[in-house]
């Protein structure tokens, strides 16, 4: 396991929130950290089919681009009885011409397995896979996930995503319903992150 000996990292996101929270994750650690957008790069295209090519994707371009090491986040959430899906393409379903919208996502989830007569209880999980790449090529993984259950109808204004469908194993709220300090220190990019420190900056 190669451990980080820099003092800047890449975030290879265009997303504002996502680059604080990991900004906030790496502080302890004295890293200064920047987003692909910081750096002008484009988002390169995801052509995997599965959490940790699209990861290795998106962190080896920005080490690449930018020549300093780079970490890439890609979840998603898959249901069981739909054989994974939607998976990677997690965002890709709420995707319309006016943006993301996550209820018309999460009421197509619940109608296919409406269709499918899916037994309860439909389980899923909320998948995480962190890439941290170097510019030489090297790279190490670390895969985060929480099991749970969907229920229905939505429950919870917080979270995002398809927090509100999602109730974790062990809870009876769902993310959406949860506090987020709690819902942060168990998630899926939680148990990703611990793995990553725990490998890489401690």
């Amino acid at each position: 396991m190669r451990k980080f000996d820099g003092k800047e990292l890449v975030i290879a996101t265009h997303n504002k929130g996502k680059l604080a929270e990991i900004g906030d994750l790496l502080a302890p650690y004295g890293i200064t950290v920047s987003s692909a957008a910081d750096h002008g790069l484009e988002e390169p295209e995801e052509t995997e089919d599965n959490f940790i090519g699209n990861a290795r994707i998106k962190a080896h371009f920005a080490a690449k681009q930018t020549g300093l090491p780079a970490l890439s986040d890609d979840s998603g959430i898959s249901v069981d009885a739909l054989d994974g899906a939607p998976g990677v393409y997690t965002a890709d379903w709420a995707e319309t011409p006016n943006g993301r919208d996550f209820p018309m996502a999460m009421e197509k989830v619940w109608t296919l397995l409406e269709e499918k007569n899916a037994p309860l209880p439909r389980t899923a999980a909320f998948n995480c896979t962190l890439c941290l790449a170097w510019p030489d090529g090297h790279d190490e993984i670390f895969v985060g996930k929480v099991n749970g259950q969907l229920t229905w109808p939505m429950r919870g204004e917080q979270g995002h995503g398809y927090d509100p469908m999602f109730q974790a194993e062990g809870y009876d709220e769902t993310f959406a319903e949860m506090d987020p300090d709690i819902k942060n220190a168990m998630s899926h990019r939680a148990d990703a992150f611990a793995k990553l420190v725990t490998s890489c900056f401690e």
